[in-house]
């Protein structure tokens, strides 16, 4: 049995995009191009508008196909794989110890610190959403299954206030998360996060933290060393370790920073 960790870019969107597109293009024919039953000024706008329309839905299909080509697990490129690795790689558990992967959503970077720590075990939440439908917590643990790692389990959690008591993991982890969180003070979830981590644990979180999004993150390692943490790095992932500057663009994943440590 083969896992299935889905697409970073949903199926049904790129499946919408493509009819849109398909769509925009006939009505474009048969009306603007063709005038089928319509005519002078009414054929104008009706070409003008269905033309704006395939523009803008084959700009954003011809995006959505090459997100999912870099993305898929089963491509050339594996860029997802690469940043899940690069991130399970920062996730040190001790003997006995557990550690908490937040917003697991099919259940891959869980799975990658699992068996990287065999010595360990791994708990994964997601609130699994609406959003991402094809992510669910049967997904997760049929992959589980299917790579045959059994230090792994899932449960339905929530990444604003997370349900367990103060210093409850020895690891804590995430990828591509907060930033999906609007509303939200992103500092302030990294510390919600972190109060869950022990004295000693280790972290690696994976997001796109721009100032826009962020504000000042250089302020908040500052703030964390303040508080005592033991190390904080924050690693541009943008920089050739995970992508180049180039496919950060193309992708709109311009801020992919990693910020790791031990507390």
């Amino acid at each position: 049995m083969k896992p299935d960790y889905k697409n970073w870019i949903p199926k049904g969107m790129l499946v919408s995009l493509i009819a849109g597109t398909v769509l925009s293009f006939t009505l474009l024919l048969v009306f603007g191009v063709f005038g089928v039953c319509v005519s002078g000024k009414l054929r104008v706008v009706l070409g003008v508008v269905f033309g704006i329309a395939f523009v803008v839905c084959a700009k954003y299909t011809q995006w959505c196909v090459y997100a999912y080509r870099v993305f898929s697990y089963d491509g050339e490129r594996k860029l997802s794989k690469q940043i899940i690795d690069g991130t399970a790689e920062h996730i040190t558990l001790p003997e006995g110890g557990v550690g908490l992967d937040i917003g697991c959503g099919s259940g891959v970077l869980t799975i990658a610190c699992a068996k990287r720590n065999p010595q360990g075990k791994m708990i994964g939440i997601d609130r699994w959403g609406k959003e991402y439908a094809s992510f669910s917590l049967p997904l997760c643990e049929k992959n589980a299954a299917a790579e045959g790692v059994k230090n792994a389990s899932f449960r339905r959690g929530n990444a604003v206030k997370l349900d367990f008591p103060d210093e409850s993991f020895d690891a804590v982890t995430s990828n591509y998360v907060y930033h999906n969180i609007t509303g939200k003070d992103k500092q302030q979830l990294l510390l919600e996060t972190l109060r869950v981590l022990k004295k000693g644990g280790t972290f690696a979180i994976h997001d796109l933290m721009s100032p826009r999004r962020y504000g000042d993150m250089q302020a908040f390692v500052q703030k964390l060393m303040d508080m005592g943490y033991e190390r904080v790095e924050l690693m541009d992932t943008a920089d050739g370790s995970f992508m180049t500057s180039k496919e950060a663009g193309h992708l709109m994943l311009h801020g992919s920073t990693l910020l790791v440590g031990r507390k």
